[in-house]
């Protein structure tokens, strides 16, 4: 079977500033955790080896350019940009991403902008990062200087990318830095994030610049193990959290009420000002990216809580492992291509059916040296993993949902936060050692795909 995709659909690849650029001005969190622990990453790799974007981004361009993108998604380094997160601004930052962008529109690349992907500066973390309201301005101020500087050639804007990994890893299932664990600090990251989006999406406004604005969202589809009220209740309230929390406030202007009366019903509400609800209101977005990787499977506890233990989303649900799901055993992720298509349904039906794209979908695997035929990774499993979500998006393009385009993580090999290069997820191989890029059989599918804007499926 054939499937075809809609005229100028956006066929391309996300990348993050801190995953590819290397070395910095600026330290961010994770160069000053790395500092100091070391072990918490993957075979001690930093995030100060990675595929060199900074030395390397002329040549990975004519890369895009052969993989057919029309379309690419990268970040800015706030830490690059403007090193203490308040200061002057460092030029040599500026001349790089000017370079960037300019070569990107030249090549016929569409470059799409994300403002912050979890590096917050040191120099800001130092003082609360966000949950200091400092921050808040401090990151407007950020945008705007991008805006200024950017905004004549960079078209599509992204405040903030999967805004909820920072919440969870770093206030609380400890896994990025600062490592707390504690709800209510928790959900005052979350809820000043809000508002520095709101105000960057305010300050674009006003500029009156010729492009858009949105967000990029990892959204987890709930799914409840049954439809025993217990069971979808629990589904109901990991859905509030996970996806809702952000979905709502930047769709809708506004949080969910019921989401709001379960955290004050456990004194859990981070500490709110009369005006901020206006200022919530004012952030709704032009563009959503969606991330999808995995659905979340849940069932209402079997046990009871501990009240002595610090209060956590499970509080409320368990998670379910379904029998016979089909797994990345690498990643140790289910896969689930349906999900992208009631991701889509959900936006459809209950959101107004927002302009968005697929802004990240991908596949890690591990040791992928062994699929080398001739010189070539033949990385099959990724072809057969890409055209079974293409085919449940063309699905619900189909029917009517709002989505512009497909965009895969990632191009090329790279660091990957505390998993540095255990996983491989891109469409050209990286040879750390040497530096050395080397198209991969799923970069050929994915080039011929866009090339066509179609794909065939039996």
């Amino acid at each position: 079977m054939k499937y075809a995709f809609p005229d100028n659909f956006w066929w391309g690849s996300a990348s993050s500033a801190l995953q590819t650029e290397g070395a910095r001005e600026g330290e961010t969190t994770w160069d000053y955790w790395f500092a100091r622990e070391p072990n918490r990453f993957h075979n001690g790799v930093g995030p100060q080896q990675t595929s060199a974007f900074y030395q390397h981004w002329k040549t990975d361009i004519q890369l895009l350019k052969q993989l057919n993108h029309n379309s690419f998604r990268t970040s800015i380094s706030w830490a690059r940009l403007i090193p203490d997160g308040i200061g002057e601004v460092n030029p040599e930052a500026v001349d790089f991403y000017n370079q960037v962008i300019d070569e990107l529109n030249e090549q016929g690349i569409t470059p799409f902008m994300t403002l912050f992907h979890f590096d917050m500066p040191m120099a800001m973390q130092e003082i609360g990062g966000w949950e200091n309201r400092d921050v808040v301005e401090a990151y407007a101020r950020y945008a705007q200087i991008c805006f200024e500087l950017f905004g004549d050639r960079v078209l599509h804007w992204f405040t903030f990318n999967e805004p909820i990994v920072p919440v969870e890893g770093g206030y609380l299932y400890d896994f990025h830095y600062p490592n707390v664990v504690d709800f209510r600090r928790a959900a005052t990251v979350a809820y000043h994030t809000v508002l520095a989006h709101a105000k960057a999406v305010q300050a674009y406004r006003a500029g009156h610049y010729a492009g858009e604005i949105g967000i990029v969202l990892n959204l987890t589809p709930s799914y409840p193990r049954s439809q025993n009220p217990a069971d979808v209740k629990a589904a109901h309230i990991a859905d509030l959290m996970f996806n809702r929390s952000f979905l709502d406030p930047v769709l809708r202007g506004e949080y969910p009420a019921d989401l709001v009366a379960l955290l004050k019903a456990y004194d859990q509400l981070p500490a709110c000002k009369p005006e901020d609800s206006a200022l919530i209101a004012e952030g709704k977005i032009d563009l959503l990216g969606v991330n999808y990787y995995q659905p979340r499977r849940v069932k209402c506890r079997d046990s009871a809580v501990n009240p002595q233990a610090p209060f956590m989303p499970e509080w409320f649900f368990d998670n379910y492992e379904m029998p016979g799901r089909k797994m990345n055993p690498y990643r140790g992720w289910e896969i689930y291509a349906p999900g992208i298509y009631d991701i889509l349904v959900n936006l459809r039906d209950n959101y107004g059916n927002p302009r968005c794209f697929i802004s990240e979908n991908g596949m890690g695997v591990e040791n992928e040296q062994r699929f080398i035929e001739n010189g070539q990774i033949n990385d099959q499993y990724r072809i057969e993993f890409i055209s079974e979500h293409l085919s449940w998006l063309h699905k619900g393009i189909s029917e009517g949902c709002n989505c512009l385009g497909y965009h895969m993580w990632t191009f090329i090999d790279n660091w990957s936060w505390c998993n540095a290069y255990k996983n491989r997820y891109g469409f050209i191989q990286l040879d750390l050692e040497t530096q050395q890029r080397t198209m991969k059989k799923s970069g050929e599918w994915f080039a011929a795909t866009a090339l066509n804007n179609s794909f065939e499926k039996e």
